[in-house]
């Protein structure tokens, strides 16, 4: 059986190849090249609904819940912390989206916001990742017992009924597709 770490490690994973053609989206736009909007909220829909709506929400509902009962009963700051990054997060893809429908409508200063928030945003989610894999996800590996692995397994697989439908396999073909025409 997977671990729900391995199943949030490859997630990220595929987080990563969104974030490769993220960066050559920018690439392209600071060197003054057109992206069709398409394209840019293709990237959109895939933080909004991968990123956050399926990954961010296992994490929170949960993930955290769990180590928060077993391990930071008295100190939920940690996870709090982590919880405010994804709002931030949520934030910049906002702002990415209307700079994408700005750009889109002509406006010639979007691009630069664009890009702005883009690298904000990768910069964030590269390093909640990062700080999920060393600490979080280890110590989720070392201190809950396997009945607890188990559950969250089951309530990962719950958070995604849409998956059934192939909404998870979408997702992933969209990243690698991004990545192969973006990514520099």
């Amino acid at each position: 059986m997977s671990r729900p770490t391995h199943i949030l490690r490859h997630e990220h994973r595929v987080i990563e190849q969104a974030l490769r053609a993220l960066d050559g989206m920018c690439l392209n736009l600071k060197c003054g090249n057109d992206i069709p909007p398409k394209s840019l909220f293709q990237l959109i829909d895939f933080f909004q609904n991968f990123a956050d709506r399926f990954h961010h929400a296992k994490e929170e509902a949960y993930l955290f819940p769990a180590l928060c009962h077993i391990l930071f009963e008295n100190d939920k700051g940690a996870i709090k912390s982590l919880i405010q990054e994804h709002e931030i997060e949520r934030a910049l893809v906002a702002e990415l989206e209307k700079a994408i429908k700005e750009y889109s409508g002509g406006d010639s200063t979007a691009a630069t916001r664009f890009v702005e928030s883009a690298y904000m945003y990768r910069d964030r989610l590269i390093g909640l990742m990062r700080e999920e894999e060393s600490f979080l996800f280890r110590l989720a590996e070392s201190a809950l017992d396997e009945s607890v692995k188990s559950s969250l397994i089951h309530s990962f697989a719950g958070k995604a009924p849409a998956d059934n439908d192939g909404m998870v396999d979408k997702y992933e073909e969209m990243a690698e597709e991004l990545e192969k025409n973006w990514a520099i």
